[in-house]
Order: structure tokens, then sequence, then C-alpha cells
């Protein structure tokens, strides 16, 4: 009777001491990320985001590819209106691209380090190790943690990872609001450490080329650029290596003191230095070329065609707030229409189809706009949020306005029908 006890016993300690090697616990597993993301030389993954921000979800197919020590090349595809924006960063600087519509936007900024994205794996476990309230679940597959969101809107509050047992690679990311509701759910299909990239990879040119949503990695086969996949580029881009001003009328201020100049709001030569912006000599006139005394194109009425659009008004404007007027813009190249709005903040909104023009490299960042598509942010006392959507060009402009009153404004200027 005492040795069937002592084996008993003997069994249960073993027992106990198997599981307690089999289930790590949160700190465990947060000090391997900390290990994997200091000897991570590059990944590549690929994923479905849904956003749950309007009326009907929105999906995006997200490719995201990194090379240490700071080459990223983020592209999500709207395959709804066939469209690709590419964030790419390389020792030029970072760049916000569109390449069906041949517009680029070029800056100087610490992305990703000075902001998080929810679909590169550096941010998803800064936020892991930063939370020191994480909570850690399990599956037969994956880490689960439940930790605080870190991205750059207060609608965002938890966030839950998912985490793949064998290698710590991310299998999904389910962002909630303030009502435990989900608003970003990004599935991954695919992820990678250790990837070998081409050498061109991260390279504008070639990206600008491409259009299409994965680079190649390394010894895939052809490394050429392959034809673009999201529609026939415009006949309004003259050319292919042609780049959007990204200064965002710093001049407009959205006051109200004064009406703007044709050049103003072209972005034309006429508008004035701000924030060390400046056209150089050989970009100052771009699109003269192209453009007739009567406004219109050189390259005939199919042009002008394409440049005209209606005005997209905001159906969101912030409290104490009212749209002061809507001023002429006369001899418009780029048909551009002016709102400004006066009140509690001062702002002005300014929606064109630009011409092409290659801009200095400026301050800057990429912003998530929380709809599928990636602005730039320029200034400083006086801030300009410019992001294209549908081929058009728009611009919230403020001395006062925060930036998450302007993507919350630009939120509600999506998926809208020009009047």
């Amino acid at each position: 009777m005492r040795r069937s006890s002592w084996i008993l016993a003997m069994i249960m300690c073993v027992t106990v001491l198997l599981a307690g090697c089999g289930k790590k616990s949160a700190d465990d597993v947060v000090k391997d990320l900390s290990d994997v993301v200091s000897g991570m030389d590059s990944y590549h993954g690929t994923a479905l985001m849904t956003l749950h921000t309007g009326q009907t979800p929105q999906e995006y197919l997200v490719d995201i590819s990194y090379r240490k020590p700071s080459y990223y090349r983020i592209a999500m595809t709207n395959e709804k209106k066939d469209i690709t924006q590419i964030v790419l960063r390389n020792d030029e600087g970072v760049f916000v691209l569109t390449p069906s519509l041949n517009k680029s936007f070029r800056f100087k900024s610490d992305w990703p380090d000075n902001q998080g994205q929810v679909y590169l794996y550096e941010t998803l476990v800064r936020s892991i190790i930063g939370d020191e309230t994480r909570q850690l679940a399990n599956d037969d597959k994956a880490y689960i943690f439940d930790v605080a969101a870190n991205y750059n809107s207060h609608a965002l509050v938890r966030q839950k990872i998912w985490l793949a047992k064998d290698n710590y690679a991310p299998q999904q990311v389910q962002v909630s609001d303030a009502n435990a509701k989900v608003v970003v759910d990004l599935k991954f299909s695919d992820f990678k450490f250790g990837t070998e990239f081409d050498k061109d990879a991260f390279d504008m040119e070639r990206n600008m080329g491409a259009g299409s949503t994965a680079v190649p990695p390394s010894n895939s086969g052809d490394a050429q650029p392959q034809a673009e996949t999201g529609g026939n580029k415009p006949s309004d881009s003259p050319d292919q290596t042609g780049t959007s001003d990204e200064t965002g009328n710093p001049d407009q201020a959205g006051t109200g003191t004064s009406g703007p100049t044709a050049g103003e709001a072209n972005g034309t030569e006429e508008q004035p230095v701000a924030d060390g912006i400046e056209a150089s000599d050989a970009d100052a006139g771009a699109g003269e070329p192209n453009a007739g005394a009567d406004g219109q194109s050189g390259q005939g009425s199919e042009d002008l065609a394409m440049s005209e659009f209606g005005i997209i008004e905001p159906t969101y404007m912030p409290a104490g707030v009212q749209m002061r007027d809507m001023p002429e813009i006369e001899d418009s190249e780029t048909h551009a229409v002016m709102m400004r709005y006066a009140g509690q903040y001062n702002y002005t909104i300014v929606e064109s189809r630009p011409l092409d023009r290659a801009v200095s490299l400026a301050a800057g960042d990429p912003i998530d706009m929380g709809f599928g598509v990636v602005g730039v942010l320029t200034g400083d006392q006086q801030q300009t949020l410019t992001w294209m959507m549908d081929g058009v060009e728009f611009r919230i402009t403020s001395a006062d306005l925060p930036v998450q009153e302007m993507i919350q404004i630009a939120a509600s200027m999506q998926d809208q029908s020009g009047k």
C-alpha cells in the first residue's frame, strides 16, 4: 500500500513537471520576442485587412516587406477600386506612391519609429512588451495577447494579437474601440522571417513602374517590373517620373482673411516657400507645356475631361465650426476648388487634380487615415494633411485643427460622389 502511494506521488510530480515545461508564461514569451526582434534581419508577409469604420466593411490586401536596418515597403491594394498605394522607406527618404496615378510624395521622416502600424511586426511586439497589464491566453497553435492599442487614434483602445507558437510569427490582429467593437481585423496568410529581396526591391523607380502588390523576393525569377495591375494610367499624367507637391498650400491657414489666387490653389511656382520646401529650378514649371491660355491641356479635350470632378464636401465638422465660403478659383489648370471653414477651428480644404511636379525633400510623416489610404502630414505650426482618392488630391490646411480632427474630416469624405 505504501509502495503504491509512493508510485502515484511520483507520477503526479512528473505530470506536473512536464505540464510546467510545456507552458510558457507571458514573461517567457516577452523575453523570446525581444530576442526575435533584436536578431531579425528581414521579413515578408501578406495579409487581408478588413476595416469596419463605415457602413460596409472595406477590405485591403497588405504586402509587408522589411530589410535591416530600416528599409520598408508596405503595399495596400483596394481590390474593389483596383488601386495600390505604397509606403516606401529607403536611403533617399520616405515615399508615398500611387503608381496607377503616377503620383508620389517624398519627405524626411522617422517613420515608422515615431508611430505604430498594425501591419508591422515591430509595432506588435512593442505593444506587447510595453503593456505591463498584458494578458496572455493560449490555443493549440498560438499565443494570444490582449494589450493596449498604441496607434494614432483615440478610437482604437485595445487589441488582440495572435502569434504562432513555433516561431512567433503574427497570425491575426484585432483592434477594438472603447465599446469592444472590432474596428480593424488583420489576418495574415503568410509571414516569413529571413526573406531575401532583390537589391532594387525598395527602389522608388522600380515600385513606381511595377504597381503590383508584391515585390518578388531574391531569386524568384524575373526581377523586372511587372505590368501595372491597377488599371490604365490616366491621360492627365504626362510622364512616368512626375511627383505631386506635398506642401499642401501652407500659405492658406484657414483664417478666412483673404481669397487665394489660382497659383496658390494649384501648388504652382506662385506658391510661397514654407517649412524648407522649395521646388527646384528644373521642376518649377513641369506642368506648363501642357497648358494653354484657356486652361485646357495641350493633350486635348480628353485630358480636360479626365481632370474635371465634382466637389466632395465632408459630412463631419468639428463642434463650433461652420463653412464660411467657397471662393471661386479662376483659371485653375488643375480644376481646383476650395472650401473655407471658421469657428472653433479655422481650416481650408482644397480639392484638385494636380499637375505633376517634383519637389525637394521636406519634413513630414505618413499618416494612416483609417480607411485604407495613407496621407502625408507636413508643416509645423501650420500643418497640411494631403491624400489621394479616386485620382483627386485633397488637402486640409490649418494652424489650429488637431490631426485627429483632420483624419475624421477626411474619413467623412470617402465613398462620396462629387456634387
